[in-house]
C-alpha cells in the first residue's frame, strides 16, 4: 500500500473512531450526571455505572472506537490520528440535530469548518507513520512523567481546584493511552506479541484512570465544561510529545512548521468553540442531569416522572 493511500485509510479509520467515541461519550455522560457525587474518583463510581444499561452501551461504543483508533495508528502517524478524533464533536452536533431538534447557527458551522480545516492541514504536513520510538530510557521517563501528572488529582481530592484538575487528568490519561495504543499497534505490526500484551495492559490501566477522572468530572460539571477540555488536552499533548516519544519529526521547514502550529491551533479553537455550544451540550445531558444539583443526587438515581421532578425543584 502506498504511503498516501495508507494515510487516507488511517484518517478514515480515525474518523470511524471519532463517530464511535462521540456516541459512547454521549451515552456515558447521561449516566455519569446521575451518579452519586460522593463516589468521585472512587472505584465505587465505576461499579455504579457498570450496572446501568445505557452506560454499558456507551462503553461498548468507546471500546469500538479504541479498536478503530488502533487500526488508524497502524498505518498513520499519531500526529494525524489524535487530532482527527476532534471530529467527534462534529458528530455530537449531528446527534443533537437529529435526535434533539437543535438548530445550527453560524457558531456551530464555523467550529465544524475549523476542525475539518485544521485536521486537513495536519494531514498535509504529516511526517508519515513511523515504527521508531524514543530510546528506552527516554520513553520510560517521558511516559512515567506524563502518567504521574495525570494521577495528581487522585492525591489532591480536597484541593480547591480539584474540579479543574480532574478534567485535565482525564485528558492527560487519554493522551497516555493514545501513545500506548500506538506502541501496541507497532508491536502488532512486527509480531512482537509480548510487547503487545504489555502495552495492552498499560493502555487498559490508563484508559481506566482517564474514564474514572472523566466520569468524576461529569458529576459536578456540565459536559460542556469537561468534554472539550479533555479532547483538546489529549490532542495538544499528542502532537507536542510525538517527536520525543513516538519518533515522528517534521523537516525544519518554516512554512511546514507554521502550517503545523496554525492547524493545531485551529483544531483546538474549533473544538472548544463547537463543544461549548448549546447544540452539542444537548447531546450530552438529560433533562434531570442538566438541572439537578450534584448535592441532591442519591444512590437511587435521578427522578423518573413528573411528580418526582417537581418534588426536587421545590
Amino acid at each position: 500500500m502506498s504511503s498516501s493511500l495508507s494515510l487516507l485509510v488511517g484518517v478514515l479509520a480515525a474518523l470511524a473512531a471519532a463517530v464511535l467515541y462521540s456516541a459512547g461519550v454521549a451515552l456515558q455522560a447521561i449516566e455519569a450526571r446521575a451518579a452519586p457525587s460522593e463516589d468521585s474518583l472512587k472505584l465505587s463510581l465505576l461499579r455504579w455505572l457498570v450496572a446501568r444499561r445505557r452506560w454499558q452501551i456507551g462503553t461498548a461504543c468507546v471500546a469500538g472506537g479504541w479498536l478503530m483508533q488502533a487500526v488508524a495508528l497502524l498505518i498513520a502517524p499519531i500526529t494525524v490520528v489524535q487530532p482527527a478524533l476532534a471530529v467527534s464533536v462534529v458528530f455530537l452536533l449531528i446527534i443533537s440535530m437529529r435526535f434533539f431538534g437543535e438548530r445550527v447557527g453560524a457558531r456551530e458551522l464555523m467550529g465544524a469548518v475549523a476542525i475539518i480545516a485544521g485536521v486537513a492541514g495536519l494531514v498535509m504536513v504529516s511526517p508519515g507513520q513511523s515504527d521508531a520510538h524514543a530510546e528506552p530510557l527516554v520513553l520510560a521517563i517521558g511516559m512515567t512523567a506524563l502518567g504521574a501528572v495525570a494521577l495528581v488529582p487522585f492525591v489532591m481530592r480536597g484541593h480547591r481546584h480539584f474540579g479543574a484538575l480532574v478534567v485535565f487528568s482525564a485528558g492527560l490519561a487519554y493522551a497516555w493511552a493514545g501513545f500506548s495504543t500506538k506502541f501496541l499497534a507497532d508491536g502488532a505490526s512486527t509480531g512482537s506479541w509480548l510487547i503487545v500484551l504489555v502495552w495492552l495492559g498499560a493502555t487498559a490501566a490508563a484508559a481506566g484512570a482517564g474514564l474514572l477522572s472523566e466520569m468524576s468530572a461529569l458529576q459536578s460539571r456540565s459536559a460542556i465544561g469537561v468534554f472539550p477540555v479533555v479532547l483538546v488536552v489529549q490532542i495538544v499533548v499528542a502532537v507536542l510529545l510525538a517527536p520525543m516519544l513516538a519518533g515522528e519529526t517534521w523537516a525544519p521547514n518554516p512554512l511546514m512548521l507554521a502550517t503545523l502550529a496554525i492547524s493545531l491551533a485551529v483544531v483546538a479553537l474549533g473544538t472548544r468553540s463547537l463543544a461549548s455550544s448549546p447544540a452539542v451540550e444537548s447531546a450530552m445531558a438529560t433533562y434531570d442531569g442538566a438541572r439537578t444539583p450534584p448535592s441532591r443526587r442519591t444512590r437511587r438515581g435521578p427522578p423518573t416522572n413528573r411528580s418526582s421532578r417537581a418534588g426536587v425543584r421545590q
